[in-house]
């Protein structure tokens, strides 16, 4: 059976943020993730982390204005300096938490610069990442988006992920397999996670229409865990979805999985 971190982003979404700690302990979960603590003290973090014997699973690197419409930085190619600051901000901030993995969000492709200026930019911001990232014993990550939601993602397929992995050439660099995302983009779900298995650091999902709770949508999502099972897959699954009538009432398709911190054999 797979084990799934809460998304602090996304659930619990009622409570303040530290808060969600307590609240996604108590829904039985032992692994978290969000988008970034950088709003709080690593020391506050940490503490909520200990309180509820919580696992910190996954968060971005600095993603640039996130209020603003910014969706990461990394393919930006006038935003070098800013990148390669946030690098360091995220070891700092993982070393305190104890997490093992950061995740590069690509960014909007800006208007008007060429594809291959762009996706140079983010191999090298990438080469730069995973080096600096192994030396403090973190894997990096990267993940493709659909651009139905976030219109001009740059990185938005399996099979552009995995070219940039080659291009980069790191043995410190994974993908993060968005099954929502990936279903609204290419869909063949199961073959591409078994194929790409040993490139796969970590999963997120959602259902699809929506982006809401396992069990709304079109995925076969009993089938995607026994499947996950049956190949092997170790890694967390992130709950990563829009609650359709709040955290607590979409929880039913957990309840079966809530307490595990450890994969199935």
């Amino acid at each position: 059976m797979p084990r799934f971190s809460a998304n602090l982003s996304m659930l619990f979404a009622e409570h303040d943020f530290l808060d969600r700690f307590d609240a996604a302990a108590a829904a039985g979960f032992k692994g978290v993730e969000y988008i970034g603590p950088y709003d709080h003290a690593p020391d506050a973090v940490a503490a909520r982390l200990k309180k509820n014997g919580l696992s910190q699973v996954l968060f971005n690197l600095p993603a640039g204005d996130w209020a603003g419409g910014e969706r990461g930085i990394g393919c930006l190619p006038d935003r070098v300096e800013e990148f390669r600051t946030g690098v360091d901000t995220a070891i700092t901030y993982a070393k305190a938490l104890g997490c093992s993995q950061v995740n590069c969000l690509s960014g909007i492709a800006p208007k008007g610069a060429a594809p291959e200026v762009i996706e140079n930019a983010f191999v090298e911001n990438l080469k730069f990442a995973a080096d600096r990232l192994e030396y403090a014993g973190i894997k990096l990550l990267i993940e493709a988006i659909n651009t139905i939601d976030i219109p001009g993602f740059f990185l938005a397929n399996s099979e552009q992920a995995l070219r940039i992995i080659d291009r980069v050439g790191s043995q410190n660099l994974y993908f993060q397999y968005d099954i929502y995302h990936m279903q609204v983009m290419e869909g063949d779900l199961a073959r591409t996670i078994e194929k790409n298995l040993d490139r796969i650091a970590h999963i997120q999902l959602a259902d699809n229409p929506g982006r809401h709770e396992p069990g709304t949508g079109e995925i076969n999502y009993p089938f995607l865990y026994d499947h996950l099972d049956r190949i092997g897959y170790a890694g967390w699954v992130g709950a990563e979805y829009k609650p359709k009538a709040g955290t607590q009432a979409g929880l039913g398709w957990f309840k079966p999985f809530a307490g595990r911190d450890s994969a199935a054999a």
